[in-house]
């Protein structure tokens, strides 16, 4: 995963992956113990108790985390037809519709329940949120001004203002807030990773602190070890970049970047061709499209003088991404050295 798509990730990671997951919330706990039971045990108890909203709740939990949204609506509706005043069937609620890709529909509930429940600051943490994936930075701001009155300690509400400000530049002021959300839980991964990859922008040394923090969280994580992989390569600690690549490599044998990175490692700071050539190979291998694997390794065998090899990799590069600039400039660069022989 390159540097661009890391806020892209996390928004994703901490929006919808967060739906009754949230690191810091006790809102999960207040979900009847019907919500961990199977499907098929969750339908005889409603079949016995078919005005208890709970269960109905519990089975829209379930059907929600399945993506079978028609289903979570129905159940949800249900529930808020029963007890039309417990506001965590409102954020459940919020939830399918945000997930359905109706946001407009998700705000409406949550400022809904917060008319129910002022004091609920697990709603207002999802509407700010929203409006955060909505880019209303204003109120997803004021959202949670108003969450850390009702508790300062929630972390993911520092997180998600953090992420705004990233997206506004503001970089300062967002490494304030993930500091202050693994200050009040130190199992955020998010925040880690994020402190993580903003430190290795300036190459500093806490870079390399922030990620292991995240891998002792999630010791199997493909992000923070490709991240913590760039950090070494770019600060020229090459043997410890290939160690962690390699080891990403065994985690996830289909992730392509493991092997290229080794690759260019290999063949622009060490000059070890026949090497770069080989993990190229290898990265290839594992995605046979990855054009810009065949330009590195063409241009790994034009470095090691095997110019017939090179124009075939510069050429399969081009077949895959017609016009590719780098590929082009190779070939242009053989032929020259041809027309000098």
């Amino acid at each position: 995963m390159y540097r661009t798509q890391i806020l892209a990730f996390l928004l994703f990671l901490f929006v919808f992956n967060g739906c009754h997951n949230n690191p810091d919330s006790d809102r999960q706990l207040q979900v009847s113990d019907t919500g961990k039971m199977p499907l098929e045990l969750l339908n005889k108890k409603i079949l016995l108790d078919a005005s208890n909203p709970d269960l109905y709740h519990s089975r829209a939990i379930f059907y929600l985390s399945d993506r079978q949204f028609d289903k979570a609506l129905a159940d949800i509706n249900q529930a808020i037809r029963i007890d039309s005043l417990k506001s965590v069937y409102f954020v459940t609620l919020s939830d399918i519709y945000l997930l359905m890709g109706q946001p407009q529909n998700s705000r409406d509930v949550l400022l809904r329940t917060i008319r129910i429940n002022p004091d609920d600051a697990d709603a207002r943490l999802k509407l700010a949120k929203l409006y955060l994936i909505m880019k209303d930075y204003s109120h997803c701001y004021e959202m949670v001004r108003q969450v850390l009155l009702i508790d300062n300690n929630l972390a993911s509400a520092y997180f998600t203002r953090a992420i705004g400000l990233l997206e506004q530049g503001d970089t300062n002021r967002a490494v304030a807030d993930l500091m202050q959300a693994v200050d009040k839980n130190q199992d955020y991964y998010e925040a880690y990773l994020q402190l993580g990859d903003l430190y290795a922008i300036k190459k500093d040394p806490l870079a390399e602190a922030y990620l292991k923090n995240a891998l002792k969280i999630r010791p199997k994580s493909i992000e923070a070890l490709y991240m913590l992989g760039m950090y070494y390569q770019e600060n020229s600690e090459y043997t410890k970049a290939i160690e962690v690549y390699q080891n990403l490599a065994q985690i996830d044998s289909s992730f392509r970047e493991a092997p290229y990175n080794i690759g260019y490692i290999y063949m622009v700071y060490l000059k070890d061709f026949k090497q770069a050539i080989s993990y190229f190979t290898e990265s290839l291998k594992k995605d046979p499209q990855y054009h810009q694997a065949y330009f590195n390794r063409g241009y790994a065998y034009e470095l090691s003088g095997d110019y017939k090899l090179a124009t075939e990799d510069y050429q399969r590069s081009l077949k895959i991404k017609v016009n590719y600039d780098k590929a082009i400039e190779g070939l242009n660069r053989i032929d020259k050295l041809k027309i000098k022989k």
